[in-house]
């Protein structure tokens, strides 16, 4: 069929059959359909909506619009299970859960993306670590995660190549926000890794993209359908990105509280629970835990006993990283020439928090990106950040400390927390809303 008979078709309303949608992607990929057919066919579904049926037909055209990768030959003694999140200030799970679950005898072959907007992006705190390789060959990765268990890396440019050509074309077209091409578009990459489980940390609030919890729902609802209508085990969990998850928010900074975390220093309580709870679903889908209370005991233990923090120091080192970063971050991670701790003016309790301010506050002391050009400053950002509840300000804690590479850019931040954080509205430290399975 024409692709603008395709594109006519669900103009008017009309089911789309996967032989259809999959002759589209098939054009997308090899060109043979235009950047302006792509556009009107993503319009139209914005405007008329899939049918679950379509939604999974089109996510699995785009991940077998490339490679697919296949870890049988690899003969691994464990699942392969991954773990997606839609973003939020200060997550840096992904970190913290990949050794995890490697100590725990899954394999976690994670393709991470680089911050988008006023989130960080885990492939830029990967980035801080010098010499590390995010975006290895396909041996190397491979080697990487058959070793050490776990490979935290870039997605290669031929998996799912039409979701990258679509996404670029959503961007400038204003259809970014269709329900069923964000969910084809992160699950797309997913299914092409070869996955065996996936558990999806769908975040919601003012640090968030979905910042509406009925959206976030939906998007969880629509993931979890997909992902199991196209034969991938998934969970997906809510979690409240209201506040900065963590202590920490930037890049470098991250790296060293989830190194911290790894070695059972300072593990903030949420940081914990939302890692955890992540971590146990995937251990469950990969048979690797009969339940979730079991699955949290294995946690406990390989956190306690040191094998988590091993297969961290293994992989970075495996990647080209330093082999004792775990030993001496400070030596590696290069820290921000102003760091100072910023107290406000009054003493008070934190009740909000404008956790987007935060992250754009971010984006503009460096740590981020205004332009996909831009360079990044892995060493900006902040440390020992309050919480939602806790008091603030001289004879208490500060409300964070600041690393930026001047005094002006102390400054800036400093005005955008004491924007960011108010003590007005109804204290709430709610984490977890909503498990959703299949």
């Amino acid at each position: 069929m024409l692709p603008q008979e395709i594109i006519r078709k669900k103009r008017d309303g009309q089911k789309l059959n996967s032989g259809e949608i999959g002759e589209f992607i098939a054009g997308v990929t090899a060109k043979t359909v235009s950047e302006g057919q792509v556009a009107a066919f993503c319009m139209a579904v914005l405007l008329k909506k899939l049918e679950m049926d379509e939604r999974v037909a089109l996510t699995s055209a785009m991940a077998k619009s490339g490679t697919v990768m296949d870890w049988t030959s690899e003969r691994l003694p464990g699942p392969v299970l991954d773990k997606h999140s839609t973003g939020g200030i200060g997550d840096k799970v992904s970190l913290m859960l990949a050794p995890v679950v490697a100590a725990c005898g899954g394999f976690v072959p994670m393709l991470s993306g680089r911050g988008l907007g006023h989130t960080g992006g885990t492939l830029d705190k990967m980035d801080s670590i010098p010499g590390y390789q995010s975006q290895p060959d396909i041996t190397l990765f491979k080697n990487t995660v058959r070793k050490t268990g776990c490979a935290i890396i870039g997605a290669t440019p031929d998996l799912a190549p039409a979701d990258r050509i679509m996404y670029a074309i959503r961007d400038v077209t204003g259809t970014v926000e269709s329900l069923d091409l964000i969910t084809a578009s992160i699950l797309a990459k997913k299914l092409a890794g070869g996955l065996q489980g996936l558990v999806m940390d769908v975040k919601f609030g003012t640090g968030a993209f979905m910042q509406k919890y009925e959206d976030a729902v939906a998007l969880a609802e629509s993931i979890v359908k997909v992902a199991n209508g196209a034969g991938l085990p998934t969970v997906g969990l809510l979690t409240d990105m209201n506040q900065v998850l963590g202590r920490t928010a930037g890049n470098a900074v991250e790296v060293v509280e989830a190194i911290e975390y790894l070695q059972n220093k300072n593990a903030d309580p949420r940081l914990h629970e939302v890692n955890v709870a992540l971590t146990a679903e995937l251990l469950v889908l990969g048979k690797l835990a009969k339940n979730v209370p079991e699955a949290r005991q294995k946690i406990e233990t390989v956190l306690k006993n040191g094998k988590a923090a091993e297969h961290f120091a293994r992989m970075v080192k495996m990647l080209g990283g330093p082999a004792d970063l775990m030993d001496k971050p400070e030596k590696y991670l290069k820290a921000a020439p102003f760091i100072k701790d910023f107290y406000p003016a009054q003493k008070f309790r934190v009740s909000s928090m404008d956790a987007r301010a935060i992250g754009i506050g971010i984006v503009e002391l460096g740590g981020g990106r205004a332009r996909p050009t831009d360079t990044i400053d892995h060493s900006v950002g902040l440390t020992n950040v309050a919480q939602i509840g806790e008091e603030v300000g001289q004879g208490a804690r500060p409300l964070a400390t600041i690393h930026a590479k001047d005094e002006a850019g102390f400054r800036h931040m400093a005005e955008v927390l004491a924007t960011a954080m108010q003590a007005t509205g109804s204290t709430t430290n709610e984490l977890i809303r909503l498990r959703i399975a299949s």
